[in-house]
């Protein structure tokens, strides 16, 4: 029987993810794609005692939650020198080697590997010294990198007027679809798809992006691997279906939201690759542009939940497309909402994707063969969150899903993926403390993109 897995690297045309299913599901997944069948995943909710769908006797004064997810930071990376946080200013490298950090901008025109191969080659059984192996001499210090304060001066100022997660684990042992999936679902039972493999003699061009979901060309298909001993697993069309946080949601009456960039198939582009959402009536609730989500605001429609995923000029990802906008989007989002009447009972999570291939020196703590992953990020916004915290506790994207349904009523662990293992980032947030006005993250001014989109790899 094949258990739990994600999605790994595309190899000659192929995708591969890690698939966290049953074979069985697998074939029923198969079949129901064949047939065009579309199913409901609403199921039936028993409401905790003081859960209220009015929200007046809520268990915590939280009515709406914001989930930003950037792209392929660590905190040795990103959040270099900021006070009480574990982050190192030298590595170790693939000769043993002790080298400084060094600074390097966030738009810079080069990639590093972030699949599933490079993640086993980077963590290198817990002695996390292989993030420049295989590398060029020449480019051999390029993972040991952290992004100039300049850059990201707002990130800072969120950590430092909120909450800062210490050790907040990507769930996935790889790259941006699967990590996707884990954030509407709680594991990547579905395909990860890259849009193409990272050179490390970056002599070659990439090749032509691919993107994964229900609307890929029909050839697509995605390599899997059972977690428990990591062997290969089937191959199957990256149009899947499983409950999705989304479910619970419309069975609680709960609106929510998915901001992306356009409504095609993508990396990026989670519910485009879940199908009774694809085909149904829910992806009405998939929003084009992601700056959609400002007039939401400005305008009095925030939905309960809302999941907020950039452009690739704003993502922080490195490499073809990016730049060095992704604070100003991110601080534009906060400051919308802290402007607004939400500020007095909204939530935001700002985290990652995965590692993106840069050094962290933090080894995670491995549950199977592709959970969970390397550091990465996470700061947690809001009227209730604790003074300028740094959390230690561990968390992964199920803690955020977590929050998530105990705050709209749902039990924890419905989705019986990670949401059930992992915390609730209660530690992050003090309900009894005194309410302080909202300061606005001082930011460049938010500028919509308007080049090409390119995904993530």
């Amino acid at each position: 029987m094949w258990h739990p897995m994600m999605i790994f690297e595309r190899t000659h045309g192929k995708i591969a993810f890690a698939n966290i299913s049953s074979l069985s599901l697998v074939m029923a997944l198969v079949l129901a794609s064949c047939n065009g069948a579309s199913q409901s995943f609403a199921p039936p909710l028993t409401h905790n005692s003081g859960y209220s769908l009015a929200g007046s006797q809520l268990p915590t004064p939280i009515q709406h939650i914001v989930i930003i997810f950037q792209e392929n930071r660590t905190p040795d990376n990103l959040f270099q020198g900021l006070p009480g946080a574990d982050i190192a200013d030298t590595a170790v490298d693939s000769n043993g080697d002790v080298v400084p950090l060094h600074m390097t901008s966030l738009k810079v025109p080069w990639d590093l590997g972030h699949g599933h191969e490079s993640f086993v080659r980077d963590y290198d059984n817990g002695k996390m010294d292989g993030f420049d192996r295989g590398f060029q001499p020449k480019f051999h210090l390029r993972p040991f990198a952290y992004a100039p304060r300049f850059e990201v001066q707002p990130y800072f100022d969120m950590a430092r007027q909120y909450v800062f997660g210490d050790r907040m684990f990507q769930s996935n042992q790889g790259p941006s679809f699967p990590a996707h999936l884990y954030i509407v679902t709680g594991t990547a039972t579905d395909p990860s798809i890259l849009a193409y493999r990272v050179s490390t003699n970056f002599a070659q061009p990439p090749a032509k992006p691919m993107s994964p979901g229900c609307d890929a060309p029909s050839s697509d298909t995605v390599l899997t691997i059972n977690p428990s001993d990591g062997s290969a697993g089937p191959m199957p069309f990256p149009c899947f279906d499983r409950p999705a946080l989304s479910d619970f949601l419309d069975s609680q009456h709960v609106t929510w939201r998915y901001y992306q960039h356009n409504k095609k198939a993508g990396l990026w582009h989670a519910f485009d690759a879940i199908r009774h959402v694809r085909y149904g009536a829910d992806y009405a609730n998939v929003i084009d542009p992601p700056e959609t989500i400002l007039t939401d605001i400005s305008k009095g429609r925030l939905a309960g939940l809302s999941w907020v995923m950039p452009d690739s000029a704003h993502s922080d990802h490195a490499g073809i497309g990016s730049g060095a906008e992704g604070p100003s989007w991110v601080a534009a989002v906060v400051n919308a909402v802290g402007k607004s009447k939400y500020w007095q009972n909204t939530a935001i999570f700002v985290t990652w994707d995965d590692w993106g291939g840069w050094y962290d020196h933090v080894s995670p703590p491995i549950v199977n063969h592709y959970e969970l992953g390397f550091r990465v990020p996470l700061l947690v916004i809001s009227l209730y969150a604790k003074r300028g915290y740094v959390s230690k506790a561990t968390h992964e994207f199920g803690s955020i899903l977590a929050f998530s349904e105990e705050t709209f009523g749902i039990p924890k662990g419905s989705l019986k993926t990670t949401d059930r293992r992992a915390d609730d980032l209660s530690d992050a947030f003090d309900y009894t403390q005194q309410p302080r006005p909202f300061v606005p993250i001082k930011a460049p001014p938010f500028q919509p993109s308007k080049a090409p989109y390119i995904e993530d790899p």
